[in-house]
């Protein structure tokens, strides 16, 4: 059964779904007055509700049920990423790590960036569409972009690691627990004061892998690797 979205459902009995999930209900699956559907409001609960009215652009649907999800993960990763220039690679990076399994993505600016300006909204979408596509009922969290410095500085985490090509620890060796933070740089790299800034700041440099990875699927690796590391 398709996973619908909607924010704001608790307390609610009746609820009109977006304009988009109206489209997708009425046009792409077909669904009719009465149907059964399932929705998320991306904060752990899980609604089955039927179908009161399909009208294209607002469909509106009647709460039957509600179920709370737990987070199968046991742990909460965070990857804070600068954006590539050819934006197509950071929105995959954004889709494929919703779908292995993310909590918390933040876009950031160092020395060498590129690309210094995100489309929030569009990458809201992609985070949902990702969410629903892997049956998950928790939404990542997208920050605001940030400048690496700031981020450094205030990042409180235990374990916090920063992704570097001349890092002596490679990420397979460790053993993550709870809450992790990786930083993955931009193509160029970071610069050796901000990775000694981030060591100075308790972060862990990594090798993330022996080969030569671009940006975006070094974060992909990080969150496919960590998963893996608590099966």
């Amino acid at each position: 059964m398709s996973l619908f979205y909607c924010e704001n459902i608790e307390n609610q009995s009746v609820i009109s779904l977006s304009v988009e999930e109206s489209l997708h209900l009425t046009k792409v699956l077909r669904l009719k007055k009465n149907d059964k559907i399932e929705i998320t409001d991306g904060k752990g609960f899980l609604y089955k509700a039927t179908i009161i009215d399909n009208k294209q652009k607002q469909c509106v649907v009647e709460i039957n049920d509600k179920e709370i999800k737990q987070d199968i993960k046991p742990y909460k990763l965070h990857i804070a990423l600068a954006p590539t220039k050819n934006i197509e690679r950071f929105e995959w990076f954004v889709e494929k790590s919703v779908e292995i399994g993310i909590d918390k993505i933040t876009p950031i600016i160092s020395r060498h960036s590129e690309r210094k300006v995100i489309k929030t909204d569009r990458i809201e979408k992609i985070i949902i569409s990702a969410m629903k596509q892997s049956q998950k009922y928790h939404k990542p969290v997208f920050d605001s972009i940030l400048d690496f410095n700031d981020f450094i500085c205030n990042c409180n985490n235990k374990q916090k690691f920063i992704a570097y090509c001349k890092a002596d620890n490679l990420l397979s060796k460790y053993k993550f627990s709870d809450d992790i933070i990786f930083v993955v740089g931009p193509e160029g790299g970071f610069d050796e004061d901000e990775i000694e800034l981030a060591k100075s700041k308790g972060f862990e440099p990594v090798l993330i892998n022996n080969f030569r990875l671009r940006t975006e699927t070094a974060g992909v690796f990080i969150a496919s690797s960590v998963g893996i590391n608590f099966l």
